[in-house]
């Protein structure tokens, strides 16, 4: 059997990835144009959502950005049923928006649970929501959700993401199994510590902690975007095409040692 060619595995096709103004959703998007689809990218700031659909059309693509607040179910439904209006179709949404920041338990907030849960968990189901009627009605399409290994094994300073990160997986897990049928797969991936501003400011915030996290990961580095990306394309590809409800660990074996980033427990 011939190797499959990835150069335009995504000719022809639509996808929408939420979060993609910077990072890990701007490579996933990238990505995407350079194997010849269409990519919307989705976020609250006009600016870097500009950039990245520069990007997306510099690697071959046609990039739009769209503004919109993924825990508003009403407007996440519009912009999907815009996107399949403007281009007839919709093959691949990716739930990457996310927001984070480190807390003991006993000091979050009311309202600090809710931001993290309602982009995280709400976000991503709207989104999964507005695209699976969609793909259903058409046979076909993949879901892909940015999660954390810390889903499952839990990590001190992290019980709001944990808890909406541990839903999307259990909502991916749910709909694999009720949509496996018609033809739409959903997975999750769940990146380690990625050379991200985001990511930097929110998980390893002064040169010690970032000496710390690094010490954990087994091989010996942090990730980046990119390799983060390329993961992520095998899982909206037809190269996965029997691979649905799954996560794809993509950090170094780090989670294996459970490894911490700051530990609120042995701050002051």
């Amino acid at each position: 059997m011939t190797a499959p060619d990835i150069r335009n595995e995504f000719a022809g096709r639509v996808a929408v990835v939420t979060g993609g103004g910077s990072g890990i959703g701007r490579a996933i998007a990238v990505r995407y144009a350079a194997a010849g689809g269409t990519v919307a990218v989705v976020g609250r700031r006009e600016e870097p959502l500009l950039e990245t659909a520069r990007l997306v059309e510099e690697a071959g693509g046609k990039g739009e950005a769209l503004m919109c607040d993924v825990r508003d179910a009403i407007a996440v439904e519009a912009l999907i049923d815009g996107v399949v209006e403007r281009h007839r179709r919709i093959d691949a949404l990716v739930n990457n928006a996310a927001g984070n920041f480190v807390v003991p338990g006993e000091k979050l907030s009311a309202n600090g649970w809710k931001a993290v849960v309602d982009i995280v968990l709400n976000g991503s189901f709207y989104g999964t929501r507005a695209a699976g009627k969609h793909m259903l009605a058409a046979g076909s399409g993949t879901i892909l959700n940015t999660i954390a290994t810390y889903a499952w094994h839990g990590h001190p300073g992290t019980v709001h993401s944990a808890a909406a990160k541990a839903g999307v997986v259990a909502m991916t897990r749910t709909l694999a199994v009720e949509w496996a049928a018609r033809g739409v797969r959903l997975n999750c991936i769940a990146p380690g510590p990625t050379e991200t501003e985001g990511a930097g400011a929110a998980l390893w915030p002064d040169e010690n902690a970032r000496a710390r996290v690094l010490s954990s990961v087994p091989v010996g580095r942090f990730t980046n975007p990119d390799e983060v990306a390329e993961s992520a394309a095998y899982l909206l590809s037809d190269r996965s095409v029997y691979v649905t409800g799954e996560t794809l660990v993509v950090d170094g074996g780090q989670w294996l040692g459970k490894a911490i980033y700051t530990d609120p427990r042995n701050e002051g």
